[in-house]
């Protein structure tokens, strides 16, 4: 793979870490270097459908946290990897993976041949 199209990728990676740690932000804290889903702030109204509400907006920050997490440990490994030198390389089969896959996902770990 040439020097410009791994910038171009890293660059991309970059770019969606720090959205993804924007994201993060705004439904989580980071504690002890772990990011952990923050309960929504109360209005202090303790109806029933308003805990509900909550406990609600709770779960689904635990759900998108974890899809964040995911990610964002994809991406870490994918920088990881252009540090390395073997950015782009299938762990299965150690050939190259098609540039269309990873346009597509610059974090991809496998080529198309062995994801499936």
């Amino acid at each position: 793979m040439e020097k410009r199209d791994i910038e171009k990728f890293k660059k991309l990676l970059e770019e969606e870490k720090e959205k993804i740690l924007a994201q993060l932000k705004e439904i989580a804290k980071k504690e002890e270097g772990v990011w952990k889903a923050s309960f929504p702030k109360s209005n202090g109204e303790t109806s029933l459908e308003r805990v509900a509400d909550e406990v609600e907006e709770y779960s689904s920050r635990l759900s998108l946290g974890y899809n964040f997490k995911k990610r964002l440990k994809e991406i870490n490994l994918a920088l990881e990897k252009i540090e390395r030198g073997d950015y782009g390389i299938c762990e299965k089969c150690k050939k190259e993976i098609e540039k269309e896959r990873l346009e597509a996902n610059p974090a991809a770990r496998f080529c198309l041949k062995c994801k499936k």
